[in-house]
């Protein structure tokens, strides 16, 4: 059985100047995600609810499977849902080398938590492509990998109803 839990946590972002600020990650609902089937089932859900959602990576999986992996599997489920609205964050741990593979990739949010000079170093180098670099991995709002295997319904269903929880 899914369980849904609600995400009030802030996190750490590194601002262009270095500084650091509060912000809620990407302003919306976390959804961790670990296939395409999750990623489609979260944003039917978002755009049944008229919610946006942020769909986030699975720890340091931009170290195992990639930016370009989580790159085309949130574009795949954008033109699965193309009604909802959606941020992506990929958590590339303290790897920077794939941190930077996720800036070039054009992914939007950069979970990076490495030493704190070479976070300030990628912050500029994110700022400079429109994404945004995170220090810490937000405290998930829903996490589907205990629902790999899960039917499409049962992952939507759950999806729906975190999204009319929080």
């Amino acid at each position: 059985m899914l369980r849904c839990a609600r995400n009030d946590s802030l996190v750490p972002v590194i601002a262009r100047s270095g500084a650091t600020k509060q912000s809620r990650a990407a302003d919306s609902p976390v959804i961790i995600i670990h296939s395409l089937a999750h990623a489609i089932a979260a944003l039917s859900a978002a755009a049944e609810a008229g919610r946006p959602v942020t769909l986030a990576s699975a720890p340091d999986a931009g170290i195992y499977a990639g930016p370009a992996w989580f790159g085309a599997l949130v574009a795949a489920a954008r033109t699965a849902v193309p009604e909802a609205q959606c941020a992506a964050l990929i958590d590339c741990g303290d790897d920077a080398g794939a941190a930077q593979a996720a800036i070039r990739a054009g992914i939007e949010g950069i979970i990076f938590t490495g030493r704190s000079d070479v976070a300030d170093r990628l912050a500029d180098i994110a700022s400079q492509h429109g994404a945004r670099l995170l220090t810490t991995r937000p405290v998930p709002a829903l996490d589907l990998g205990d629902a790999f295997f899960a039917a499409p319904e049962v992952l939507h269903r759950c999806c729906l109803e975190f999204l009319h929880a929080v």
